[in-house]
């Protein structure tokens, strides 16, 4: 069924874009035609937002039961400290590889350089935010587990999962009855994950059709440039971010990207880090890295190492001044690169969260905070890119983290199985005999 859906995925994909942009060739240009592109709109969405919301839904549980299970596994603060610090180190490094390379190749590049373009009419609204260091440090401890939990704050559940596998933990045998619920919790919710996954296609062939239909493909090529040199950005991160896992982990590093071809797919055509989450974590489960190291580097990477986004950070940033005219010099950039280094910490691995980071920093630099908008028709597209590399970039994390602490385990076969609706999950996909694996 694994390779299936990734057909399915992209076939959802390629249709959804022609019967967007047949839409539009349709239907834009009149008042009329607005109007039935509006209405199109609307019902296109439904289904997108409705897989987004079972996505939401599966997020907190999954990420509370595996996490609280890893940690209980390890035994003991030493362990937790030890997996924490090396995750960290990774997430530093890859922040600042990440951050430089957009800083170079966007001047490299120059794709903002000459270009006048009108600022669309849009009616978003771009969330002007600042980065508060007290707030962003009091924000991350949770007042209640129950409130982080509905509201899919996922630094809080790691911190509340936190505390609560290490208690798990020190409690000894007593516990047991509790560890073994959980890792139950963890079967169920893989299961229902199989069965939130079978919805996929019809979610991405509404969201690509939707934006294709309002947006129509001129806008695309308006900014062509500056899409191709991002995406070009993209695919020189992801071969630093694959040559350094190969230098750590050898050549189990080309299998790695087998196990990640439905995660990735998945999350390039949602724009969502949430939507692979589930995906990602299983498939470095049957790639080998145990699940008490990925359910506890993985939530943090969705916080903490985001390294697509951080490139578009400084790539965005940068085009938008060069699209003013407004120089800046190299240590104003640097400069820029270590502000966004912090506020990049923490935001949401859902769509446009980037945007209002950058808004903040642009804010903070004189820019015009309105040159967002330059980017705005065109950010979805973008969006794809970079949530697919933030997939990238936290499933080699786990696995870098994995064979530091030399606990790579030996693969599972590649494809997945996802479970039907007529009965329980029993196979490899599952987190059966979850205790001995850790």
């Amino acid at each position: 069924m694994g390779k299936r859906l990734t057909w399915f995925i992209l076939a959802a994909l390629l249709l959804g874009g022609l019967l967007g942009y047949a839409l539009n060739l349709s239907y834009a240009g009149t008042p009329e035609g607005a109007a039935t592109l509006d209405g199109w709109a609307y019902y296109l969405d439904i289904p997108t937002q409705m897989f987004l919301h079972l996505i939401k839904m599966i997020i907190a549980p999954l990420v509370v039961s595996t996490l609280v299970v890893g940690i209980a596994h390890m035994g003991g603060g030493g362990a937790i400290g030890r997996v924490g610090l090396k995750a960290f180190l990774w997430f530093v490094c890859a922040s600042l590889v990440s951050l430089t390379l957009g800083l170079v190749l966007v001047n490299a590049l120059q794709p903002g350089v000459g270009l006048n373009l009108p600022l669309p009419a849009v009616t978003e609204k771009v969330d002007v935010t600042t980065f508060d260091v007290a707030k962003f440090f009091i924000h991350i401890i949770p007042t209640s587990g129950i409130d982080a939990m509905a509201s899919n704050d996922i630094l809080q559940l790691v911190i509340f999962s936190l505390f609560f596998g290490v208690g798990l933990a020190a409690v000894g045998e007593k516990g047991a009855p509790l560890v073994r619920g959980l890792e139950a919790l963890v079967q169920v919710m893989l299961t229902v994950t199989g069965y939130v996954m079978l919805f996929a296609p019809v979610a991405v062939f509404c969201a690509v059709a939707k934006v294709l239909a309002t947006k129509g493909i001129g806008v695309v090529g308006d900014l062509a440039f500056f899409m191709g040199s991002f995406y070009l950005g993209l695919a020189v991160l992801w071969a630093v971010l694959l040559g350094a896992c190969f230098l750590i982990v050898g050549p189990r590093t080309g299998t790695l990207i087998r196990y990640l071809r439905d995660p990735i797919l998945l999350g390039f055509s949602t724009a969502s880090s949430e939507a692979a989450y589930p995906r990602t974590l299983d498939a470095l489960d049957r790639f080998g890295v145990p699940p008490r190291i990925a359910s506890f580097v993985l939530p943090l990477g969705y916080s903490f190492n985001l390294d697509g986004s951080m490139m578009y950070m400084t790539f965005a940033s940068i085009f938008i001044a060069q699209a003013y005219g407004i120089h800046l010099d190299w240590m104003t950039m640097i400069q820029m690169l270590l502000i966004l280094m912090v506020t990049s910490k923490g935001i949401a691995g859902v769509p446009r969260a980037s945007l209002v980071v950058i808004t903040g920093t642009l804010s903070h630099f004189n820019i015009p905070e309105a040159g967002v908008l330059l980017i705005l028709a065109v950010d979805h597209f973008l969006d794809m890119g970079r949530t697919a590399t933030n997939v990238i970039g936290n499933a080699v994390a786990s696995t870098v983290v994995a064979r530091w602490e030399g606990k790579l385990d030996a693969p599972q076969p590649v494809e997945p199985v996802v479970a039907a609706p007529t009965g329980p999950v029993t196979d490899a996909d599952s987190f059966e005999d979850y205790g001995n694996k850790s």
